[in-house]
């Protein structure tokens, strides 16, 4: 969510924010947001005068006791009355007129870097660079679950029967390859620096409200019917939700934590979900990493999150690009995003793998996450996040990038430790 301010004093900047993104039906809404908050400020300065007016006729209403004006005091009270009558209509309108901005301010979009590319959708998103050589072998490889029967790693047909489609049985080594990705993720982010959390797998709807879009909730989130409290689609919604409503020492930031935690997701939209496969499902689990930082290092650490990633699916021998999202495939709070792809050999093609945020204060507005400055300041905090690995779409790609023609497969030396010494995953 942006400044109220900026937007009061830049509109035509907004405007022209919201027609890069290809989001025209909502240009009629700054102007209606502009008159809305001069009314709601209009309304707030009467209720001040007001509540001056009224505190002052209480003061006058005591001395006149005190001074035996006993019928003039009463009349005084009376008019105190009429000032709360007024003030509460006064408050009431203005209390409606704030809901009515804030609704509005949450759903104009977020003004995006400058380098970030204009397109309209994902098909216009730019190639960055590419780490590792993609190689396709001289024999077939069949799809992900094909290679995970052979190995007796997943169970698809009783998952359908238990929860439906998109969920999965995951069995045997591919069940402990799954664990050790995730453990060996984690591990890796310790080394960098991240401190590690598992955060609650629910959270409350105004922390929703405040890490995404409504129609991002919409699409993604499942509600607990009769309680105030979501699934979480990523670890990243508890671990921002982590510092809502707090004011932090700017020698304290930035924080930068690693979580694990389940995620869950309806996947409501064009993409559907696979009966066959697990790359788009209902439940999976996540490495992910997230920074909450001073506005001036958000760019640097926006960079540093990317690579962490890249770096990781280097040591497990998947050759991965970087591919920066135009405008339209941002969602309205990122300001810029970049995902990793790795290679798939089947498909002969990159696939996401991961996607790193920078959504500079529009989480921290919209949750009140401030920092006070070392000078006496406060403002608002950067927060950004990025997928570290996801298995098992994360498995996909590894399973691929590793398969031998025999049907076995290749265990990077880094993984090793976290697969009880295996060098191999064997039919």
């Amino acid at each position: 969510m942006i400044d109220i301010k900026f937007l009061r004093e830049n509109p035509d900047v907004v405007k022209e924010n919201i027609k890069k993104k290809f989001q025209d039906s909502k240009l009629p809404l700054v102007d209606e947001v502009i008159a809305l908050d001069l009314e709601s400020r209009k309304i707030k300065g009467q209720a001040d005068d007001l509540r001056a007016q009224r505190n002052k006729y209480s003061k006058e209403i005591g001395k006149l006791f005190s001074q035996g004006k006993r019928e003039e005091a009463e009349e005084m009270k009376k008019l105190v009355t009429e000032k709360g009558e007024e003030l509460a209509a006064l408050e009431e309108k203005e209390a409606e007129l704030s809901k009515k901005v804030t609704d509005i301010m949450m759903v104009i979009p977020n003004i995006i870097d400058e380098t970030v590319p204009i397109g309209k959708d994902d098909s216009e998103n730019v190639e960055i660079e590419r780490y590792g050589e993609p190689v396709v072998p001289d024999f077939e490889i069949p799809y992900h679950t094909e290679i995970m029967e052979k190995l007796n790693g997943i169970d698809l047909d009783s998952a359908r029967k238990v929860a439906g489609n998109g969920f999965y049985y995951l069995m045997g080594d591919i069940a402990r390859l799954h664990s050790a990705v995730i453990s060996y993720a984690r591990d890796f982010m310790i080394d960098r620096g991240f401190t590690y959390c598992v955060p609650p797998f629910m959270i409350r709807s105004n922390v929703v409200t405040g890490v995404m879009s409504f129609a991002e909730m919409e699409a993604m989130m499942y509600k607990i019917e009769g309680e105030d409290l979501y699934l979480i689609g990523t670890s990243e919604h508890s671990m921002i939700g982590k510092f809502i409503d707090t004011i932090n020492k700017e020698k304290d930031l930035p924080y930068t934590l690693t979580s694990y935690s389940p995620c869950f997701r309806k996947e409501k939209g064009a993409h559907g979900i696979e009966e066959r496969g697990v790359y788009r499902i209902h439940q999976f689990e996540k490495q992910e990493m997230v920074v909450v930082c001073k506005p001036d290092e958000s760019k640097m650490w926006f960079e540093k999150l990317w690579q962490n990633t890249v770096d990781l699916f280097r040591t497990l021998d998947i050759p991965v690009r970087t591919l920066e999202c135009c405008s339209g495939d941002l969602a309205d709070l990122k300001v810029k995003s970049i995902d990793v792809e790795a290679w798939s050999p089947r498909q002969q093609k990159y696939f996401e793998v991961g996607s790193c945020s920078n959504l500079s204060d529009a989480q921290a507005r919209r949750l009140k996450i401030r920092v006070h400055g070392e000078d006496g300041s406060k403002y608002f905090a950067h927060t950004l996040n990025n997928t570290v690995v996801a298995p098992p779409r994360m498995l996909i790609a590894f399973l691929e990038n590793n398969l031998n023609e025999d049907g076995s497969i290749n265990i990077p030396e880094a993984l090793r430790p976290y697969m009880g010494g295996k060098e191999k995953i064997t039919p």
